[in-house]
């Protein structure tokens, strides 16, 4: 049997009972693939089927507001997957007539569909051949083939790309890239696989070589920035005082607190001194309490974050447009990063 055969084999028989694939709806799957990217399966399939209900046409999801596609989106992260994904169902509202298309040259025209998306929704809706390459595809052919390329240089892409799509059955072009994703995601893992039951077994060349723990190879390139952001808590009548995010930075048109970002670690005293905050909040702030350290991670970024509750503030500030008073029993109602919204769970309770 060939390599596509044994993969596909192996897949009905192995595969996971996943809800997006019990549909050929582009619309659908689309959904899935845009949630699950950057996503474990058990922490995306719960918002995959909030958004399936809430919105269960393209339709649907054009017609709602922005606001309530990121707060349906708070805790999955890449906030700007979000708002693509809003430009996305309105483009095809007014482009396809709401029919979400299925074939790549189509797809790959819409807002955050990149080449691995569109190839996704296409073969998977329309058995169109397009190979998906993904993170599990690249670690299973890198073993197989004895590859080392690294896998994000436009060489290595170029490579995997055009080896997936040699060895794709064109007949069942949608299986075929489903059982490529499976196998590398629960057979071929990146740490610990078990070889001893695995079909690819004979032919594994990193496996012969004794180099499963080498391959991929990937070229580390990411330089991580630190940030220190110190969040005001601003309190007044059961109100506190929010921001919302503009766009050019991180978590664009989501609520956070008033911040003043710095260089480094500086004392909340400091803060309270500083020209930016006086500014705002008048002279007369006092500190209430100061939380402990909070760091959040991102992809590109380690942001170190303290809140600080203040008293005596003046409640009159003009210096931020963007901030606004909201009743405490509201503050759900407004989408929030996950920092955020982990010290809103907190600071609530013990109010």
């Amino acid at each position: 049997m060939n390599f596509a055969g044994l993969i596909i084999n192996w897949y009905r028989s192995n595969k996971r009972d996943l809800p997006w694939r019990k549909t050929s709806d582009p619309y659908i799957i689309w959904l899935s693939e845009i949630i699950m990217q950057q996503t474990r399966v058990e922490q995306g399939t719960p918002y995959f089927n909030r958004f399936a209900e809430t919105f269960p046409t393209v339709r649907d999801f054009a017609s709602a507001e922005e606001d309530e596609i990121l707060k349906l989106w708070q805790g999955l992260g890449y906030y700007s997957r979000g708002r693509n994904m809003y430009q996305t169902a309105r483009k095809v509202m007014e482009d396809f007539a709401g029919y979400f298309p299925s074939d790549y040259d189509s797809l790959i025209r819409l807002k955050g569909i990149g080449e691995y998306t569109a190839a996704a929704i296409a073969s998977f809706s329309a058995n169109e051949p397009r190979a998906v390459v993904d993170g599990n595809v690249f670690r299973l052919l890198s073993r197989y083939f004895g590859i080392d390329t690294p896998i994000n240089s436009g060489k290595g892409k170029k490579i995997f790309t055009e080896l997936a799509n040699e060895l794709m059955d064109k007949d069942r072009a949608g299986e075929f890239n489903q059982a490529m994703m499976e196998f590398g995601s629960l057979q071929c893992k990146p740490k610990n696989p078990d070889c001893s039951v695995c079909p690819l077994l004979l032919n594994c060349e990193a496996r012969k070589t004794k180099r499963i723990n080498e391959l991929p190879v990937k070229i580390k390139t990411l330089k991580v920035r630190d940030r220190y952001f110190n969040y005001i808590v601003a309190v007044k009548n059961d109100q506190i005082l929010i921001n919302k995010r503009v766009s050019g930075d991180i978590w664009e048109n989501l609520h956070d607190l008033p911040m003043f970002e710095t260089a480094e670690l500086t004392a909340p005293e400091e803060i309270l001194k500083s020209e930016s905050f006086i500014n705002c909040f008048g002279r007369n702030s006092k500190i209430r309490s100061v939380s402990a350290l909070k760091r959040h991670i991102l992809s590109h970024q380690r942001l170190h974050a303290k809140f600080i509750q203040i008293d005596h503030f003046n409640e009159d500030f003009t210096a931020e447009k963007n901030w606004f008073y909201i009743n405490l029993s509201d503050v759900e109602k407004f989408a929030q990063p996950k920092l955020i919204f982990q010290f809103f769970e907190n600071f609530l309770r013990l109010t």
